[in-house]
């Protein structure tokens, strides 16, 4: 098989560079599928061909009235108008009969070939068909009739009701003679610079020999009556002939449309210039057709739509191979030049040589962005995701503020942790390299101010200007790491290191989040029948103000039973009941709720489940796509409106959201200047270094693997990422929160990757059976400079934030968690540990890999992650930091138990592997499985964001 124009190039040596050079470029392979292009709001990409609409208009109703009626369309899957019903069937992948293809060859092998054709009108076009055709004048002109012959469209609108009987649907869902009136729904789903092709078939009696005819236009023309959607059309199809059993010219029509359809075909067809070249191309898609055994499977049955479309350029790998005689490594090479390497320099990754090079490199490159940084944010979407975020900041800042304020004992508290969270993330989305990224208190952190505190004061040491020396010697260590370029270490952190560090987080913040909720239940307890706690009894007084008579009492007036004990049961007397007839309520369960405790874990799993729903209701088939969208980006904020919509129609005393309401330090006496020594000795601000060392690793690392997560590929972010400005701006951060007495604040795994998930892209225009396309994310300052400086209002919103039941933040907290943990590819190589063979989805993994070695790496995982959670539940809490340090020396062990090609499957070559792995070596489909179309689930590339928990 040769592609077209094969002889111009064989035995030259540019065979290799002249087809890399046109697939770089945009020529191939095949159309921009569906969707605005990628280049969309700034992005950078390649132009392909444009999408192609394809019509097949069938000759029906012969010898009496002969009508082209449209009985079929094509985008990327087939759509059967179903006439009876009156509408179009569902999308579904097009079946056909082998003979189909091969009538289909020999007709146009025969018949009239035109390539370039330069007619500018329906019927400049059909005249030249004809013309090459040897009829009577007669005949001629019926025939030129016939093909002028406007066709019948079926124009489905939003509010059309299919009428009963076919007379009665024609004449209201068809245009026969007059022009369309409305506006065509369909055209609103095809991208712009989209083409049509028409093709028409039927049998015709007057013809004794079949007619057979493939036009190309050279400049594409709007032939008006062939399509209903008004389009400039490029291909042209007729295949007519004597009447014959069967429907041999129909199946023929959709043979030739689904071709056409075909992204490879259509590439290759658009550059044929003869006969043989689109035979050749036509052969090519023969030698790729996957037949189906006749009774092994229903005819009727139609093949929805994959989730994922294959990559085009496996296909275009093998015809390289075939043209140019290339091996199937260095074919594919060529074919994926610009794709090749997981760890291809980047410019924010590149050493400049130069002290506070790279610092200088992130300001210059970020600098052009600024303004759009602003720009960008006029959008309703940008709306959604200041609430989210906004209601997920607060409720963090209010948990760790009374966290902090139980590990330091009153030092600091929720206002110092609302006033640095407002403070330090508003100046960091002025100033940061990725102003996406939501700092916060973090876990990790928190621990160590729960050590550095215990420390002080078992050494009688003053706190917060121990914690001062410390802060500055952080900075000036981050200070250090940005002038030496060491943020160019994150290209050693690869999956393995990622996961191990999101995994804990994740875990812990659900841990922490079903800790809260056990933790209301113990404060208002569950009352069960005879249990001790259930006492609440009516106290009343004899004369003289002396308990001298007790009395049991049932609920109803007409049955007392008086024992004089001088005692009423509470749960026949209610407590209000009792004050009303002059007793005291005396017992531990005379002001305890039992309802709290059950509608507190309703609220919680409420708002938990509700926010799922919310967010996965738009791969639903209910409701419009609009509505689905709206309910997906305001999940979690419909989630909590809820709840909080169902605590206020029952009433009852559910713990509610508590904000500051003064503006002053927690610690009485203090002002907002931390004084630099204080009580302690002057040596102690050299000592200071020492804990300053360890935190500097966790600052670094819990900052670094963030930003790794948050700037990687799958993501398509377009304005680039900013290591070194982003710890840059920690350090000084670190500075200022110290000098205040405020929490230190780096990177929030979580809230960061939720907030990229409130701003995904996706393309407005989608054709049917596809899947919307994501375009990449909202970059933008503007959505949480607006989140800080509500949190910083939020000590003024105290009386509309009362009335947010802590149960529901809860329920949002599991939310991220759960969605954070089940994100991750460590957990589906969790499930194979658990899953039978015969069970286990056909994944590229275990294709490539033994069952065995996959278990071994994720064993090795998992006991990363149990030292970890052990580590930091212990008093050698410590060295946590170090601990994630040796998450990167684990990963390089490695090497030594893994094959490179083992860990170019499992997780990620580091920069040196790289180097060791021959591209002969590599499979095709892993070569081409970095362009993000494959439909596989061992690839790491998350069709959606991963959300990841950075809280203790």
């Amino acid at each position: 098989m040769k592609l077209p124009g094969q002889e111009e190039f064989e035995h030259s040596s540019a065979h290799e560079n002249v087809l890399a050079e046109e697939l770089d470029s945009g020529l191939g392979p095949g159309p921009s599928l569906g969707g605005p292009s990628d280049t969309d709001n700034g992005e950078s990409g390649v132009s392909k061909d444009p999408l192609l609409f394809i019509q097949l208009n069938e000759l029906l109703g012969w010898p009496q009235a002969l009508e082209w009626r449209e009985t079929g369309r094509w985008m990327l899957f087939e759509e059967k108008l179903e006439v009876d019903a009156g509408r179009w069937s569902a999308p579904h992948v097009p079946t056909l009969a082998l003979p189909s293809l091969q009538n289909l060859r020999s007709l146009l092998a025969e018949g009239i070939v035109l390539l370039d054709c330069q007619a500018q009108s329906l019927l400049e076009l059909v005249e030249q068909v004809i013309s090459g055709e040897s009829l009577s004048p007669e005949l001629r002109g019926q025939l030129q009739a016939l093909l002028l012959q406007r066709p019948q469209h079926h124009i489905q609108t939003a509010g059309f009701r299919p009428c009963r009987g076919p007379k009665a649907f024609r004449n209201a869902s068809f245009d026969e003679d007059t022009p369309v009136k409305h506006q065509n729904p369909l055209k609103q789903k095809l991208p712009p610079g989209a083409e049509a092709a028409a093709v028409l078939a039927g049998e015709l009696g007057f013809l004794a020999q079949p007619l057979g005819a493939f036009v190309r236009l050279r400049n594409p023309v709007v032939l008006e009556p062939l399509t209903e959607v008004i389009l400039p059309s490029r291909f042209f199809c007729l295949l007519l002939g004597p009447p014959t059993l069967g429907r041999s010219y129909h199946e023929m029509g959709r043979a030739a449309a689904v071709l056409l359809s075909d992204p490879q075909f259509q590439w290759s067809v658009r550059r044929a210039n003869n006969l043989h070249d689109l035979l050749a191309a036509l052969d090519a898609f023969l030698q790729e057709v996957t037949t189906l055994p006749p009774g092994r499977w229903d005819r009727t049955a139609r093949i929805p739509p994959p989730k994922c479309l294959p990559s085009q350029r496996k296909r275009l790998c093998s015809e390289l191979q075939e043209v140019t005689g290339l091996s199937r490594g260095s074919a594919a090479q060529a074919g994926d030049r610009h794709h090749h390497g997981q760890h291809a320099p980047s410019p924010e990754l590149q050493r400049t040589g130069r002290l506070f090079g790279g610092l200088v490199q992130d300001v210059r490159r970020k600098a052009c962005w600024y303004p759009s940084d602003f720009l960008d944010a006029l959008h309703p979407q940008c709306f959604s995701a200041v609430l989210y975020i906004y209601l997920a900041t607060v409720t963090n800042a209010i948990t760790f503020g009374g966290l902090l304020g139980d590990a330091t004992e009153g030092a600091q508290g929720v206002l110092e942790s609302f006033l640095g969270t407002a403070v330090a993330g508003a100046a960091f989305c002025l100033m940061a390299g990725q102003p996406l990224t939501i700092l916060s208190s973090t876990g990790p952190v928190l621990v160590f101010e729960r050590l550095l505190f215990s420390f002080s004061r078992d050494h009688s040491l003053d706190y917060l200007p121990f914690r001062l020396w410390v802060g500055i010697w952080v900075a000036t260590f981050c200070l250090v790491l940005v002038a030496t370029e060491a943020s160019l270490l994150v290209r050693y952190f690869t999956r393995f290191t990622e996961e191990g560090f999101c995994a804990l987080i994740s875990l812990i913040f659900i841990y922490d989040a079903v800790g809260k909720m056990l933790n209301l239940i113990r404060a208002y307890p569950i009352q069960r029948p005879g249990s001790p706690a259930q006492g609440c009894f009516c106290q009343f007084s004899g004369p003289g103000g002396n308990v001298s008579e007790w009395t049991s009492t049932k609920h109803k007036d007409t049955d007392v039973l008086s024992v004089h004990l001088g005692l009423v049961n509470a749960s026949l007397l209610s407590p209000p009941e009792c004050i009303r007839q002059g007793g005291y309520p005396r017992g531990p369960s005379c002001h305890t709720v039992p309802d709290i405790a059950f509608f507190s874990l309703l609220l919680f799993f409420t708002s938990f489940l509700c926010a799922m729903a919310f967010k996965h209701v738009k791969n639903s088939r209910l409701l419009p796509s609009v509505v689905r969208k709206a309910f997906s980006d305001f999940s979690s904020v419909l989630a909590i409106l809820l709840g909080c919509g169902l605590d206020a129609f029952l009433g009852l005393a559910t713990p509610k959201l508590l904000v500051p309401t003064e503006f002053k330090p927690t610690l009485p006496g203090r002002g907002w200047l931390v004084s630099p020594f204080g009580a302690n000795p002057w040596w102690l601000s050299v000592a200071a270094a020492l804990p300053a060392l360890l935190l500097s690793i966790l600052i670094f690392m819990d900052q670094q693997i963030t930003a790794v997560i948050l700037n990687r590929a799958e993501y398509r972010l377009q304005k680039g990422a900013g290591f070194h400005l982003d710890l840059f701006c920690v350090a000084v951060l670190m500075l200022l929160t110290s000098a205040l007495g405020l929490p230190w604040y780096v990177s929030a795994t979580v809230i960061s990757l939720a907030h990229m998930d409130s701003l995904r892209r996706e393309g407005r225009a989608c054709v049917p059976g596809e899947a919307p396309h994501f375009l990449g994310i909202r970059e933008q300052r503007l959505t949480g400079l607006v989140v800080f400086i509500l949190t910083g209002v939020s000590i003024f919103l105290a009386p509309v934030l009362k009335f947010i039941p802590m149960p529901v933040l809860y329920g949002i907290f599991l939310y991220m968690g759960v969605a954070a943990l089940s994100s991750i590819q460590f957990m589906k190589r969790m499930q194979l540990l658990l899953m039978p063979t015969k069970h286990q989805p056909d994944m590229l993994l275990l294709r490539h890999v033994p069952l065995s070695r996959v278990h071994l790496f994720t064993a090795i995982q998992l006991a990363c992650l149990g030292l970890l959670w052990i580590i930091k539940s212990t008093p050698a809490a410590i060295i946590f930091p170090l601990m994630l340090l040796g998450l990167v020396g684990v990963r390089k062990a490695l090497e030594w138990v893994f094959s490179p090609l083992e860990l170019l499957w499992l997780d990620e070559l580091m920069p040196e592997e790289e180097k060791n792995i021959p591209e002969s070596g590599l499979e095709p489909e892993h070569l081409f499985s970095r362009d993000g179309n494959e439909d596989s689930e061992l690839m790491y590339q998350p069709k959606t964001p991963e959300i990841n928990i950075s809280v203790n």
